[in-house]
């Protein structure tokens, strides 16, 4: 095994750097992973541009990167159901203690969870990782080592679906079609939603949309008000959806939501704008439309493998740029200019296929 270890470090804000570090070794209930494909997700871009996403903030040096696959090339003494030559997904957040939450599973409202690159831990944005080897799944041999690092983001999609309840016949919007909002879509699809429509201010991730499923795509014009785009997707369904998963954060489409959704529906919080927005809450209340919150997710990679091995879900598309480990920079670059859905960061030097 080589003994070098390119990692990329954010030291401080806007100071991004590939350096080696020592190749870790794991402990008794670890796998030591050789790193295969990395995606890069606005979270880690937004660390390299401000140093902190809300409470959490950069202190010291952190390796990016939590959308991620790889190989078992070193087992530890505890574990049992993985070996090495293993490919696996890696679901990035680990409980660290028995708690309330990890009891009645949900682990990831853990206050003390371990999360891939969120301060103060690292991410697995290099070639060799250790991992808690309950928290890697084996890929099936038709699933890709990108599609198990897609597996990331499209956990935030299920999560998402399992909280608005979105089930057979249900008719949905979601606002935004960035790698979430496409996501949420493919999900929303496979789980038996009739009609979806999503919306986005750009005309190439409509058409993304399109090719994954969406059964109609609304163009967000500056001008229009929240009232008139919930009025144009009322009129675009032939009446309110049910269910409305926002996933852009930014607070006229947070009312939007809210307007355009049916009364007794379900509003799901996904996008993470500011600590405050203005809301029409009243609007929500007298309608009984309830609004939830997402953080993350829980229990959703034996589902996501099953969706992908199936062909149930297909997130191949998401993948519109490739770049090997060595040109990080340039990658995170692409991905700020938001060029492309996902860029995929390649960290097997003998192995740079999908």
């Amino acid at each position: 095994m080589a003994q070098e270890n390119l990692s990329v470090v954010l030291h401080s804000k806007g100071d991004l750097r590939l350096e080696n570090r020592p190749v870790p070794e794991p402990g008794p209930n670890d796998v030591l992973l050789q790193m295969h494909s990395v995606g890069i997700c606005g979270s880690d871009v937004h660390y390299w541009q401000h140093g902190r996403i809300g409470d959490f903030v950069l202190t010291k040096p952190m390796v990016l990167g939590h959308e991620a696959s790889g190989r078992v090339v070193k087992v530890g003494a505890a574990v049992k159901h993985l070996k090495v030559g293993d490919r696996v997904a890696i679901e990035p957040g680990v409980p660290r203690g028995m708690d309330e939450f990890f009891k009645n599973g949900r682990y990831n409202l853990s206050p003390t969870i371990f999360f891939c690159a969120t301060p103060p831990d690292d991410g697995n944005l290099c070639r060799y990782y250790t991992h808690n080897a309950n928290f890697c799944y084996k890929l099936p041999d038709n699933v890709t080592f990108e599609e198990g690092a897609l597996i990331e983001p499209l956990s935030v999609g299920i999560h998402a679906c399992r909280r608005a309840g979105v089930t057979l016949g249900s008719s949905v919007l979601i606002c935004g079609a960035g790698p979430i909002g496409l996501v949420s879509l493919v999900v929303a699809k496979a789980m038996g939603a009739s009609q979806v429509v999503i919306t986005d201010l750009s005309a190439e991730r409509l058409a993304m949309a399109k090719e994954l499923g969406a059964d109609f795509q609304l163009t967000v014009t500056r001008g229009d008000g929240p009232q008139q785009m919930a009025q144009k997707v009322a009129d675009m369904l032939g009446a309110q959806p049910q269910i409305t998963i926002e996933c852009t954060g930014a607070e006229s489409c947070i009312q939007t939501a809210i307007y355009a959704t049916r009364s007794g529906g379900v509003v799901v919080l996904v996008g993470l704008g500011s600590e405050m927005a203005t809301l029409p809450i009243v609007n929500a209340a007298v309608r009984e439309v309830d609004i939830r919150g997402v953080f993350r997710y829980c229990n959703t990679w034996p589902m996501a493998i099953a969706m992908l091995a199936s062909g149930k879900v297909n997130v191949k598309p998401l993948v519109t740029h490739r770049f090997p480990l060595e040109q990080a920079v340039q990658a995170f670059e692409t991905t700020r200019q938001g060029q492309g859905i996902k860029v995929m960061l390649k960290c097997d030097k003998d192995d740079q296929k999908p």
